[in-house]
């Protein structure tokens, strides 16, 4: 992918026209990646299917400190942070130069951060909510 916006038209329409290498000029799908699946960087996993993004407005996703999870939020034109789908509602009632957009054009949920990824120093929570210290080898 080489824009966000190709990201966003390729996510939207993840299920019904499913990427595959092929489709890339001039890539195999043998080729080597750009970069390796390891615990270097955290990575996330993101939904399919999430309606692309308004012109005007930015979904921005935010990781949180400890890396449990990502928090989606929309910037809207004039720069207003929204983080919540009635916060969203709000926005548009209160800006009718937008009444030809739907908050269902919107959509907050967050890709999942890959727990094999998340860095060996930050406490990782369990599937059941706990804190376990990750033991340096």
């Amino acid at each position: 992918m080489l824009t966000e916006e190709e990201f966003e038209e390729h996510r939207s329409k993840q299920n019904d026209d499913p990427f595959v290498c092929t489709k890339l000029e001039g890539i195999v799908c043998d080729s080597p990646a750009d970069i390796e699946y390891d615990s270097s960087r955290p990575w996330v996993m993101d939904k399919p299917n999430i309606p692309k993004t308004p012109k005007g407005f930015q979904r921005v996703s935010v990781m949180r400190r400890d890396y449990s999870k990502m928090d989606v939020q929309y910037v809207t034109p004039d720069g207003t942070m929204v983080r919540s789908k009635p916060g969203i509602i709000a926005y548009l009632e209160e800006h009718p130069e937008y009444s030809d957009i739907s908050p269902t054009d919107f959509c907050f949920t967050s890709p999942k951060v890959v727990r094999e990824t998340i860095p060996e120093h930050i406490e990782k929570k369990s599937p059941c909510g706990s804190v376990k210290k990750q033991k340096k080898v």
